[in-house]
């Protein structure tokens, strides 16, 4: 047998096992193939060829893997359980890119299903693999590591410490400052999952130096880039005051505005984040962004979309207007209760009206102007026929009738409260009814236009448990009003009339 035959031999077999990982590899990546790849036994056949002399079928039975592991939780199950892990990491600092990328891709495909497969990548020593792949020169390895790192990270706080203890974050701050767009999308991102678990973490990512470097990103043309900038900014804002400040003395503002007219809805929706994560804090960061023109434009950003665009918006004004009167004032004078008013008709879901209804009510409870500004934009109604609709939430119940309750406890605003007072529940009427008693005795014209409008009526017609503070303020308003008056719009005094007229004899 001739040298040639020999290696004629060897050339098929190498053949084979390269049509066979590229066939297979194809198969995995359309999830009709999974089921019948898995019952052929395709992983048992895959680990062996990933320590294969020839690197193009090392680079295809990882791809191949990774696609299988993205697949389903089941799979990537048997990545973990079949030693796969081990095998993929070995020799890697020595790979090419090619590789690298593949094998990136594998630990983001098991890690994403759940924290306890990210943690069988994490001990597996996957994390110091990725930071050698973070430093590489090429930026399509930094991409793949950075992905993976970002779907480890984002599952729990242990998880995301485990990252920033490998030395993630100086290299990931490195990345966003790369020329490669792509890569500053997925590096942004992962700071993004590492910074929303804790006050720590975030502290973390801001040692880095990663703020400044975010913040000259938000004007950047490219709107997935932004995205995931407005959201690591919100992420590391949200949990102190300390940090939130930091954010804003990178000079984010007035530039965020300009985010809320991005023609990319979740542009718009990160950036009303970010400001809804600065204003919650105080009424000092809430007072900067007044003045930088914040309210006004959450208002029009509210105004032009729709769905939960809007949700972020709406809850930043509601967190201004709960911090004082003043701020309140600022909210209704940049006009923002019509919108507030629209969403709470034009929604479908119940936790975007629920969430507009909150901020009516925070911005109605200071004083009896700011809620008859509320009153005025014909809110009550509203707000009174989503609490009483059977298809309302039990969530949305709620935020109704508190938002009720805090804007009618201070509304002085008559002609408003005599809309509800023929349509409300007893647990609403008491408060409509304790508004009328604290104005009725102080305001005669007001006493007159109640018994025309049938108010006083109406009030004889509820029935107060005795000794009840219901029943205390219909006395108060009773005793507005001559006896013969009240006994005159008393249920039945009409019959007690009618009676008499009956048994009266007149005198010839």
């Amino acid at each position: 047998m001739s040298q040639r035959q020999v290696l004629q031999v060897f050339e098929q077999y190498q053949r084979a096992r390269t049509q066979f990982v590229q066939a297979v590899a194809e198969f995995a990546a359309r999830p009709q193939n999974i089921d019948t790849l898995q019952n052929a036994g395709v992983m048992t056949l895959l680990r062996p060829l990933l320590l294969d002399v020839i690197p193009n079928i090392q680079q295809t039975a990882a791809l191949a893997l990774g696609r299988l592991a993205n697949s389903n939780d089941a799979l990537a199950e048997a990545v973990v359980k079949g030693d796969i892990l081990p095998q993929l990491l070995c020799s890697l600092s020595e790979q090419n890119r090619f590789y690298k990328k593949a094998a990136a891709f594998v630990l983001r495909a098991v890690g994403k299903h759940s924290p306890q497969l990210a943690r069988s990548v994490v001990q597996c020593g996957a994390l110091e693999m990725l930071m050698i792949c973070l430093e590489d020169f090429d930026p399509g390895v930094k991409e793949a590591a950075s992905w993976a790192l970002g779907y480890i990270a984002r599952h729990n706080s242990e998880l995301s410490q485990a990252v920033v203890d490998a030395g993630a974050i100086p290299l990931l701050v490195l990345c966003i400052q790369e020329p490669e767009i792509a890569l500053k999308r997925i590096a942004a991102s992962t700071l993004s999952d590492i910074s929303k678990h804790s006050p720590e973490l975030a502290q973390t990512v801001v040692d880095a130096g990663a703020i400044a470097h975010l913040a000259q990103l938000i004007l950047n043309p490219d709107a997935k880039l932004k995205r995931q900038v407005l959201s690591a900014l919100s992420q590391i804002a949200k949990h102190s005051v300390e940090l939130a400040e930091l954010v804003v003395e990178a000079e984010i503002f007035p530039v965020v505005l300009t985010c809320l007219k991005d023609s990319d809805e979740y542009v718009k929706k990160n950036g009303a984040t970010l400001i809804r994560e600065i204003v919650k804090h105080t009424p000092e960061l809430s007072q900067l962004i007044v003045n930088a023109g914040g309210v006004a434009a959450v208002i029009d950003c509210i105004g032009s979309c729709r769905g939960t665009v809007r949700l972020p918006g709406i809850m930043m004004l509601g967190y201004v207007a709960a911090h004082s009167e003043n701020l309140s004032m600022a909210v209704i004078v940049s006009k923002g209760i019509p919108p507030l008013c629209a969403c709470l008709i034009e929604e479908q879901e119940d936790h975007i009206k629920a969430a507009a209804a909150w901020a009516l009510g925070q911005i109605g409870r200071h004083t009896p102007e700011h809620a008859c500004a509320v009153a005025l934009a014909n809110v009550l109604p509203i707000l009174l026929s989503i609490y009483m609709d059977t298809r309302s939430s039990e969530d949305l119940q709620i935020k109704t009738k508190r938002a009720l309750k805090n804007i009618l406890q201070k509304c002085t605003h008559l002609p408003a409260l005599e809309q509800l007072l023929h349509d409300a529940p007893p647990n609403i009427i008491k408060h409509i009814v304790g508004q009328f008693s604290k104005v009725l005795p102080h305001d005669s014209k007001a006493r007159r236009l109640f018994v025309t409008t049938g108010g006083l009526k109406k009030v004889q017609e509820i029935k107060a448990e005795p000794g009840s503070l219901l029943q205390e303020y219909i006395n108060t308003i009773n005793n507005c009003y001559p006896e013969e008056i009240v006994r005159y719009y008393s249920p039945g005094y009409s019959e007690i009339l009618l009676e008499r007229v009956e048994n009266y004899h007149p005198v010839l």
